[in-house]
């Protein structure tokens, strides 16, 4: 497997596919919101020997001082695999993403992978706040 950061239309036909009707953060997404959303971001597409898609993320920063892991998955058929760890790996890795103050994400059941990179529960949650609408792409 090996990770990339060019997305092709079929790799983009892939993640809104799987955005769009499985990911609960993100049901419904429109895909010319999706293709601005990914054209902001630094994006992370793990592939097999075989070219097939097999994960994907996405990084929003100012690649100085901030940066949001947003819109992770692995493909059902390769959970368990090692694919989510070696995609996570290759974020925190990345030159770009490098002596950052902060780094954030928001996952409802990942947290022990997470953790294995050094990502913790909020130091201040009282102080964080948000606008959140979940349901925004929902009819």
């Amino acid at each position: 497997m090996k990770v990339y950061h060019t997305i092709d239309e079929h790799d983009f036909e892939h993640i809104h596919q799987f955005l769009s009707l499985h990911a609960y953060w993100c049901l419904n997404i429109p895909k010319h919101i999706l293709k601005t959303a990914l054209s902001n971001s630094l994006c992370f597409v793990v592939k097999s020997d075989e070219d097939e898609l097999l994960a994907f993320a996405r990084v929003v920063s100012d690649y100085a001082t901030f940066a949001n892991l947003l819109d992770v998955f692995v493909l059902p058929n390769n959970r368990g695999l090692g694919v989510g760890k070696a995609l996570i790996k290759a974020i925190v890795e990345h030159p770009k993403l490098q002596g950052l103050r902060r780094f954030t994400l928001a996952t409802k059941d990942a947290h022990g992978l997470y953790q294995q990179f050094g990502f913790k529960a909020p130091k201040f949650p009282d102080a964080n706040m948000e606008i959140y609408l979940p349901n925004i792409y929902q009819d």
